[in-house]
């Protein structure tokens, strides 16, 4: 009961008793009065959300940074009475998602659909719903609530840069030469069997192997001469610079296209490079990789095709740069799993004079390895990436450095001048 509610049942208490000590017939009807009227507003109030409900769809459960999401609402009155206003409080949790709405005159056995569009501003899995509905009497003396629990899930993927070309360094050996290690991918040759690793897929077990060795048994294929390609990107908390705030989108006063800016974070930098440099590749139709240790291990192994960049670019808009081991520790302990000839593409804003040593060791172990500096200093760090660039390049390896406020695209994609090198053999 609300407070005007309060008032009316006050008002009714007053003129009941004026009635009994007056005897007045004046004061007996208004206590009639008053006691119809909160009878009516009670009444009406219980029915004005029966036979409502409310629906709700996404066009699209992924979007990406960038884009906008588009959210059709529809609020259907099943009965045959009018609803005089029915309110609907949205509790999604998507940035600037703005889907409440009020329904005024709502006619029995009617919807009412409205859109709601949203440009997406910010990287992550988010929930559309739940709800709540709010309608009640036309003098709001009974409001009436009822919460409607369905959501939805939607995830926003990285922004990405397109790529005019992405400089990989020449490789250790020869093109022909297969690869023969796990890939999710089903090639048309086999290359032998192994166990089962979680993870695999059915249609893979090798149902007559599996029947001798009692055990599930799962084919292996071969790859093509192209060799796999494994982004590192490094989210060690320590390791980060800038705000993560998000920045408005700009409209430039000659055009109504809208212009999203990333967030002033090496950690934002870094994901849209990742998630940059792995369509690119994708289209290419290398096989893509990716490691990252956040709060927990993530990694997708290799392969190609859509659903892989879907895969990648999924995983990393849900990741978070709050993780404690370093780029170095984690190579350390993913170098081994990495089969040789394999380039690798380590990113991030650590200033380490380790990590050219780590490059070394690679190096040495027949991989490749490509740094992707994200200039902490431009960020607000206390140190920069200079040095560690320079010695790198000096050491004939291929990098590219990302300052705040740089063209994604055009960073990854600019020309490094070679130098001639020795590297440890």
């Amino acid at each position: 009961m609300s407070s005007r509610a309060g008032v009316v049942l006050l008002l009714l208490v007053a003129s009941l008793a004026a009635a009994l000590i007056s005897g007045k017939e004046l004061f007996f009807n208004l206590a009639y009065a008053w006691g119809g009227f909160l009878l009516l507003s009670f009444v009406w109030s219980r029915t004005s959300l029966a036979g409502v409900s409310l629906e709700r769809e996404a066009r699209s459960a992924r979007t990406q940074v960038g884009y906008v999401l588009e959210e059709r609402i529809s609020l259907v009155n099943r009965s045959r009475f009018p609803k005089v206003w029915v309110e609907f409080d949205d509790h999604s949790d998507l940035l600037g998602h703005r889907a409440s709405n009020v329904s005024m005159g709502l006619r029995g056995r009617h919807e009412r659909v409205w859109a709601v569009r949203t440009l997406c501003l910010q990287r992550g899995s988010f929930r559309l719903g739940p709800g709540t509905l709010r309608a009640g009497d036309p003098f709001g003396l009974f409001p009436v609530t009822r919460e409607v629990p369905e959501t939805e899930q939607v995830v926003v993927m990285p922004m990405t840069a397109r790529l005019s070309r992405f400089a990989l360094p020449p490789g250790h050996r020869p093109g022909g030469e297969a690869l023969r290690h796990r890939t999710h991918q089903v090639t048309p040759s086999a290359a032998g069997v192994r166990d089962y690793a979680p993870g695999d897929a059915l249609n893979r077990i090798h149902w007559p192997s599996t029947a001798r060795r009692l055990r599930l048994i799962v084919k292996e294929f071969e790859l093509d001469p192209k060799a796999d390609i494994w982004i590192l990107l490094d989210a060690a908390r320590q390791a980060q610079a800038g705000s993560s705030s998000i920045p408005d989108a700009e409209i430039p006063h000659w055009t109504s296209q809208r212009v999203v800016r990333l967030p002033d974070s090496t950690e934002e930098y870094a994901v849209a490079a990742a998630a940059s440099i792995a369509v690119h590749l994708g289209e290419e139709d290398r096989a893509v990789g990716l490691i990252s240790y956040g709060s927990k291990r993530l990694a997708v192994q290799p392969d190609r095709g859509r659903k892989q960049l879907a895969r990648i670019l999924e995983s990393l808009a849900i990741l978070k740069a709050d993780g404690s081991l370093t780029l170095e520790g984690v190579l350390k302990i993913e170098l081994r799993q990495i089969p040789r000839g394999a380039s690798v593409v380590l990113i991030t804003p650590e200033t380490s004079s380790g990590l050219l040593s780590v490059a070394r060791q690679m190096d040495r172990r027949g991989l490749l390895p490509i740094l992707v500096l994200v200039d902490a200093q431009s960020f607000g760090g206390d140190e920069g990436t200079a040095g560690l660039a320079g010695a790198a390049e000096r050491a004939g390896f291929v990098v590219r450095v990302i300052r705040r406020g740089d063209d994604l695209g055009e960073a990854l994609s600019r020309l490094q001048v070679r130098r001639a090198f020795a590297r440890a053999a």
